[in-house]
């Protein structure tokens, strides 16, 4: 086993991914996880396109911190954003600024705002109309009565966090209510219509408020910001090929436009090129809706492809390179054994996306390469172990016939012992391989790409079928990376001598 090659490859692919992520190239537009951030994100990136400007949307990137980092690291270059949500979150400041003002706190951190897009998209708290009839609810000071002490509440992970979300408004109008669990936005209008939640929280313009009957609680304390759609972008970049964007976007229009996502089944990109030609009617004849085979092979499915595969497998590289060493070291060292073999099995036991915020905080940055050393590190555990029991496993009798033969410690470890333990090896690294093909569909949540981006676009519009659209070609190609590596080993194990 030659572990030069496999250093070299490994370092091949970093070179080669880098050169890809930094090389200058087309704006990164980014957008976060719900439906109106995709539409308005695809449609600034086909704007841009069509004026001649090279632009990618890098789409459902995450929460506003997420984003926020992403455009200090150039990362990204703009997204869709909300006054309110820049001055209280972002800048920790109060108050509805105007645009000059905003720019002027923004200045400081290489940031700007431009394009008002000409609707004000608030948060909000809704009910279904049957309890706000019950309860008498029509404002949210209402949700201090001790009739409504037992609603319900399914807030989004978001608004339990930001600063101008559930903490300051409980604070604000004394709500009594116990901490509530997370709830993705996307999944929110089905579990109140199922009857699982009472209360959530949504956006003036969700495509949905009249099609589940539900009745917006009047902010009467007048808590909530205004909320203007705006293109947040670094200072480097001209808002000028944008301009037709600015004020061409009113409450009704985006209405509309998320309602041909969420209720016609339409692509966020075939919404945004609808409204780019000038056609921004929700299609209601359904024509606009997708097989699920069109779907399954939709143009986006090679470059997801590919992606997928990059991280896989360059992930796998890595752990290739780093794993076997250090399952020879356990091995050699029998002392070292315990501890190697703990670490790495530590790693597995992280959750995913934790193990992806720390290393967005380390690296300081969103995309490839978080998720890649990530995926490296899941990879670890089978091939250590397996390096270490496969070297344990090989005759102790052989290691000293080839000592005898004049072979030096390390010749008889390269010519003789690591190829007898090469099929345990090569399962240890089947297993790995297999999971990070898994795995993987969690890099589409900090913008690496892969299948997991039509996981998580699914996730956001609760779209079963753009779930699955994701899923099925992520478990296809576990399938066939576990055949070729059950096809390897059994060339393996047929060229090898019988004990």
């Amino acid at each position: 086993m030659n572990m030069t090659r496999v250093r070299a490859l490994a370092a091949c692919f970093l070179l080669f991914t880098g050169v890809q992520a930094y090389a200058a190239g087309p704006l990164q537009v980014g957008s976060k996880r719900f439906t109106e951030s995709y539409i308005l994100g695809e449609i600034v990136t086909q704007t841009l396109q069509g004026q001649g400007i090279p632009a990618t949307h890098r789409q459902g990137l995450g929460n506003t911190g997420i984003l926020e980092q992403a455009l200090a690291s150039g990362a990204i270059d703009l997204y869709p954003e909300y006054t309110g949500t820049i001055v209280r979150e972002i800048l920790k400041r109060d108050g509805n600024p105007s645009l000059d003002e905003l720019n002027a706190w923004l200045a400081p951190r290489h940031l700007k705002v431009a394009i008002p897009l000409g609707f004000n998209d608030s948060y909000a708290l809704a009910v279904p109309q049957a309890v706000a009839d019950r309860l008498g609810l029509r404002r949210i000071s209402d949700l201090t009565r001790p009739a409504a002490a037992a609603l319900r509440l399914g807030l989004s992970h978001e608004f339990l966090q930001r600063a101008d979300g559930w903490p300051a408004l409980k604070a604000a109008y004394r709500l009594p209510f116990a901490p509530p669990a997370g709830l993705d936005h996307g999944l929110a209008y089905d579990a109140v219509a199922e009857g699982k939640v009472d209360l959530i929280d949504i956006y003036s313009t969700d495509a949905k408020v009249d099609r589940y009957r539900l009745v917006v609680l009047d902010d009467d304390l007048h808590f909530f910001p205004r909320y203007d759609a705006v293109l947040l972008m670094r200072d480097g970049v001209d808002p000028a090929p944008l301009a037709k964007l600015q004020g061409r976007i009113d409450n009704a229009t985006m209405i509309r436009l998320n309602a041909q996502v969420e209720l016609d089944g339409m692509s966020f990109a075939d919404v945004a090129r609808r409204f780019l030609a000038g056609g921004a009617a929700a299609a209601a004849d359904g024509s606009g809706r997708r097989s699920f085979i069109d779907r399954l092979f939709a143009p986006d499915f090679a470059r997801l492809a590919v992606q997928h595969v990059l991280l896989v497998f360059g992930s796998l590289a890595l752990a290739i390179a780093v794993g076997i060493p250090l399952g020879v070291v356990a091995w050699r060292w029998r002392r070292a054994a315990g501890p190697l073999l703990g670490a790495v099995g530590v790693l597995q036991t992280i959750p995913s996306l934790a193990l992806l915020a720390v290393l967005i905080a380390l690296v300081g940055r969103i995309g490839w390469l978080p998720a890649v050393i990530g995926l490296f590190l899941y990879a670890l555990l089978p091939i250590v172990r397996n390096t270490h029991t496969g070297l344990r496993e090989v005759s102790g009798g052989i290691a000293q016939a080839a000592l005898s033969l004049g072979l030096t410690p390390r010749q008889a470890l390269r010519y003789v012992q690591l190829p007898l333990a090469l099929p345990t090896i090569l399962a240890g690294v089947k297993i790995a391989a297999v999971i990070n093909v898994g795995t993987a569909t969690m890099a589409a949540f900090i913008g690496a790409g892969g299948f997991g981006e039509r996981i998580v676009a699914g996730l956001a519009v609760n779209d079963r079928e753009a779930m699955l659209a994701g899923a099925v070609p992520s478990a296809v190609l576990a399938l066939v990376v576990q055949l070729l590596f059950d096809l390897a080993e059994r060339a393996l194990r047929r060229g090898q001598p019988a004990p």
